[in-house]
């Protein structure tokens, strides 16, 4: 599994955006990898619990994936057209979270911020 899950991870690793498990598999199988789609689904989940994937859900509900370029909490800006997405740092989503918790008195609060507009070069067609 370790070499499908590189595999896997090298896909994503060349792709500036999110990506569906199902589009990943057909550019591997376009080049010509045997790699299933089970395995492909597999793969993501495990990379995703390691946190070396981002995943988020689209507006349809899809799950979709991307090489996470830090260890550290954040958050994305992703384009709506082209997907294209900028790994960003919210210090006052960050302080805003800790206040709610602590005021409603919660433990362990976490939380996921995802900010989607039109990235410039989209933008610009």
């Amino acid at each position: 599994m370790s070499t499908r899950r590189e595999t896997v991870r090298q896909a994503l690793t060349g792709s500036t955006g999110f990506r569906s498990a199902q589009d990943l598999y057909a550019d591997l199988r376009a080049e010509g990898s045997k790699i299933g789609l089970t395995t492909v689904y597999r793969a993501l989940q495990a990379l995703s619990e390691t946190g070396e994937v981002d995943v988020l859900r689209t507006n349809e509900g899809e799950a979709v994936y991307r090489a996470c370029d830090t260890e550290q909490h954040h958050h994305h800006l992703v384009c709506r057209v082209c997907s294209t997405a900028v790994e960003i740092e919210g210090p006052a989503v960050e302080a805003w979270a800790t206040e709610v918790g602590t005021r409603y008195g919660f433990t362990g609060v976490t939380h996921t911020v995802e900010v989607f507009g039109t990235c410039a070069s989209c933008a610009s067609r």
